[in-house]
């Protein structure tokens, strides 16, 4: 595996690739790998002749500086991990490398991006159109791949492909869980071993309310998932919203969307952890 530090070095290396007809699938990602991680890397492994991984922690989406300085930072680790994966090239750039100056950029992402995360994190999903669509613009990927934890974030960045113009196809791949139904984030190793514990119970609690949705009603079923996890210590729901799977636009009635997915986020102490799931055949 190489690991580059420069886009010219970047364009360089792949555009060869490229020109010897070569396919080009890109993971980007913001470092601290785990295997949900791997996962992506894995598909885009067995879609690809050349895989390209992206490590950097991208200032613009962070729209609370401490979660920018507490988020996790390992690159010597990620680098082990990328090598054994299979990786080809690594891109891990300095912030003057990616940002030579500031990105002015306002996207118009439309009413995916009105909701949920939207409100919560403002500016958030104007920075992953940012640095999503520079990565596109260096790498010009015929895939890439991102995961399905960032449910919303997947539409965003179809609707930025669909702004820009890019040619690639975007993949999105299932949720990658712990043993005990966590779902994988860089961010679960900020969880305290008593949050870790109780963490679990946010996948447990929408894994039950898969049933309870038979014989409820949409509004029924969100109240049952917020009272559920806020009944545990330390767990604070900030938002449970049921959503169409394709529009990200709430939804009043399980008839409304083919696909309805449950999107959450829960404060377990002050680590914010996201999950989702799907609910389907609920007409």
């Amino acid at each position: 595996m190489k690991v580059i530090r420069t886009v010219a070095e970047l364009k360089q290396q792949v555009g060869a690739k490229r020109a010897a007809g070569c396919s080009i699938g890109l993971v980007p990602t913001m470092g601290a790998l785990h295997a949900g991680h791997i996962s992506l890397i894995d598909r885009a492994r067995s879609d690809n002749d050349i895989v390209v991984v992206s490590v950097f922690v991208n200032p613009t989406q962070f729209n609370n500086p401490e979660d920018l300085r507490t988020y996790p930072r390992t690159e010597e680790a990620d680098c082990e991990k990328l090598t054994a994966a299979g990786v080809d090239y690594a891109f891990i750039p300095s912030v003057e490398e990616v940002y030579p100056e500031p990105d002015t950029r306002v996207f118009d992402l439309g009413p995916v991006a009105e909701v949920m995360e939207g409100p919560m994190r403002p500016g958030h999903f104007n920075g992953v159109a940012q640095i999503v669509s520079k990565l596109f613009a260096m790498v010009e990927p015929d895939k890439a791949y991102f995961g399905e934890k960032d449910f919303q974030q997947i539409a965003v960045i179809r609707r930025m492909v669909e702004l820009e113009g890019f040619n690639i196809e975007i993949i999105d791949c299932p949720i990658k869980r712990e043993s005990d139904g966590l779902a994988m984030s860089s961010r679960n190793v900020r969880l305290t071993a008593e949050q870790r514990a109780i963490a679990p119970n946010i996948a447990k609690t929408l894994s039950e309310s898969l049933d309870y949705a038979l014989s409820h009603s949409v509004q029924e079923t969100k109240q049952y998932v917020i009272d559920t996890i806020n009944s545990y210590p330390q767990l604070e729901v900030e938002y449970y919203e049921i959503v169409d799977g394709l529009t990200m636009q709430p939804i009043e009635n399980w008839a409304d969307a083919e696909v309805a997915v449950g999107c959450i986020t829960v404060y377990c102490g002050e680590v914010r952890l996201i999950d989702n799931i799907k609910y389907t055949n609920k007409k």
